[in-house]
């Protein structure tokens, strides 16, 4: 009745994060994320553990990654104070198995998107721990549901973004079956927004006009919903990948960015390089490449996965990871309070500011989810063996048919070109090991027991008999290249990277209470103003296209990872590019979206770009001269 899942997610029990993705998830766990319990009302006196505040999708949205962030560190003081919060939850629930905080009278106007969110957290954390209580207190859940939902149907958050509530009954389904499970899923797919016709019927290429907000535009439904029908396909046997496909290339046609990801500011924004994206979007991106991968095997979603994450995801966040953006801009060079005219669409005029919870609070308990799911994603079992399915330095620990095998996977990648794998079993073992070789690469040539051989882009089969301890070695060939944009512009990549150029800043601290909620340093508001020129063209050579740079034009130098692998001060690679300055309009806070003059105004001059995930205030559409 489930079909079973192409690639299945390990467990924070198997993997353990190593290098810089240990190093970035320290970072988070020292910043906002790993101290919203403590500073944020919402979280830490949330109606979920018996207070007054908020007691709907904060407290879900938190423990969604800061369950496995403590389980990957191996944090002990996190470990109790995540128990802290389930134990409270389980201890909520009702006889009848309703689990939200909520007076029964209120039960038929409760948005049940907040059970689909904590259903999902109580399967994480059971991966975690292994928690008895679990599974039992699911099952009453999601009993409880199918019958509310027959008087009661699921309506506004939920019915958007029904299919999620599909993870937690298939991992109950999967350990006790039952056909009321099965008729569950029906009912929900039924009840909620089919977006299979809106993407058949699309209306939406052009933005709505600025106040018009619509759930059938928002930026964070359209990101969870590219997962929905693949999500579905494993009851419904339809092919997982076609919907995901259909509704990714019209989103990239209509609003798509330079980072590959969408617009959303709050809602689908066009192609306009100061439009914004929601950081809830890039995160529940993310979580629906990860789906999308483990599901159908594809390795597009491997490439969008790793592309949202070491590009758009760390750029709407500071380095410290104290503060965070609600929305990024791809050129954005001032994060100051708009005293004009409000450029966003339905978002407020300090949604930009890095702060704790600019414009809304969801992006503050949600954005935690991000690195620590993408840590889980680095590698997946399947049917024949083991799948590398994100390239980040990581150490698995499995058992294959009770031998035990330990893949270390040792990289700086995305910041160099290519991978190391280390394979030790107890004893001799036949397993297949898939490489994973990324779109962008040009060529790649993987070594192993003295053979050399080239690599094609997708997972690449190694099947044979690994015997005590053997290495891989797995190299790409990326090439720097600009690629075209909308209106004559120009964004500069190199292999999973996007480079911008940076432009030097000062952060002016706001400390204030607002609503009773305090901001104080670290957890503070920032506006960040620019303190170097930003008005550049890329300078094109006479008859050239945008597809034809190379190693060449745009020299490309490794300067290591340091211990804040996202920064602007310290990158960990550089490209070099000849820029040409050129007159562009700036007001009220904001660069026009399009220069109108390209007259250069001086000669070009070589700058150095960075990752676009190091930046704060960048350039990074660009016309060619």
């Amino acid at each position: 009745m489930l079909s079973k899942l192409h690639y299945t997610p390990f467990t924070t029990n198997q993997l353990t994060p190593t290098g810089w993705l240990r190093r970035q998830l320290e970072i988070q766990a020292k910043g906002l994320s790993g101290n919203l319990d403590k500073i944020w009302p919402d979280i830490r006196n949330s109606k979920w553990v018996g207070g007054d505040k908020e007691g709907w999708e904060r407290v879900p949205y938190w423990l969604d990654g800061f369950i496995p962030l403590a389980y990957l560190l191996d944090d002990e003081d996190m470990k109790k104070r995540a128990q802290r919060y389930i134990d409270a939850i389980l201890e909520g629930q009702h006889e009848d198995g309703w689990l939200c905080p909520c007076e029964k009278e209120e039960r038929a106007r409760y948005d049940m998107w907040a059970l689909f969110l904590i259903c999902k957290v109580l399967v994480v954390y059971h991966d975690c721990t292994g928690d008895e209580r679990i599974e039992e207190a699911i099952y009453k859940a999601l009993y409880n549901l199918t019958r509310h939902i027959e008087s009661h149907t699921v309506f506004n958050w939920a019915a958007a973004r029904w299919y999620e509530c599909l993870i937690s009954i298939y991992w109950l389904y999967e350990r006790r079956p039952e056909a009321w499970m099965v008729e569950l899923c029906h009912k929900i797919e039924e009840q909620g927004i089919d977006y299979e016709k809106t993407y058949k019927n699309w209306r939406y290429s052009i933005p709505h006009e600025h106040e018009r907000w619509s759930i059938m535009t928002h930026v964070v439904n359209t990101a969870m919903m590219l997962k929905s029908r693949a999500l579905f396909s494993r009851i419904s046997g339809e092919e997982p990948n076609r919907f995901a496909k259909h509704a990714i290339r019209i989103l990239m046609r209509d609003h798509g960015m330079a980072s590959e990801h969408f617009t959303g500011d709050e809602c689908l924004s066009g192609d306009s390089p100061i439009q914004g994206a929601e950081l809830c979007s890039v995160a529940e991106a993310m979580y629906s490449y990860q789906w999308l991968a483990a599901i159908t095997g594809d390795s597009e979603w491997s490439d969008r996965l790793e592309k949202a994450a070491f590009n758009a995801f760390p750029a709407t966040n500071s380095p410290d990871m104290w503060t965070h953006q609600y929305n990024q801009m791809t050129n954005q060079v001032e994060c100051s309070v708009l005293k004009g005219k409000n450029h966003f669409r339905t978002n407020s005029a300090d949604s930009h500011l890095f702060g704790l919870e600019p414009n809304f609070g969801c992006c503050t308990a949600n954005f935690n989810q991000a690195w620590p799911k993408f840590a889980l994603s680095t590698m997946m079992a399947a049917a024949d063996g083991i799948a590398i399915t994100a390239i980040a330095p990581c150490k698995l620990t499995t058992s294959i048919r009770g031998v035990e095998v330990i893949v270390d996977l040792q990289t700086n990648y995305p910041f160099e070109d290519g991978y190391k794998v280390i394979i030790e079993t107890s004893s001799p073992i036949d397993f297949t090991l898939y490489l994973r070789i990324p779109g962008s690469a040009k060529a790649a040539n993987i070594q192993i027991a003295g053979s050399q051989f080239v690599g094609k882009s997708g997972f690449m089969p190694i099947k044979r008999k690994w015997e005590s301890k053997e290495e891989i070695i797995v190299s790409f060939v990326f090439e720097a290249e600009l690629k075209e944009r909308p209106k004559g512009m120009a964004c500069l990549w190199r292999g999973p990277l996007l480079y911008a150029l940076p432009i030097k800043e000062e952060w002016q601290m706001k400390e204030y209470t607002k609503d009773g909620v305090e901001r104080k340093f670290p957890y503070c508001d920032y506006e960040v103003y620019p303190k170097s020129r930003w008005n550049y063209a890329f300078k094109g050579e006479e008859g050239s296209g945008c597809n034809e740079g190379n190693e060449g034009s745009y020299p490309f130098t490794d300067h290591g990872v340091g211990e804040v692998p996202f920064n602007s001060i310290t990158p960990p690679c550089t490209i070099t590019a000849e820029l040409v300055e050129i007159d562009w309009p700036f007001e009220d806070g904001v660069c026009q979206a399009y220069p109108t003059d390209l007259s250069p105004r001086g000669e070009p001059v070589e700058i150095d770009l960075i990752p676009y995930g190091c930046t704060n205030l960048r350039m990074t559409e660009m016309p060619k001269l």
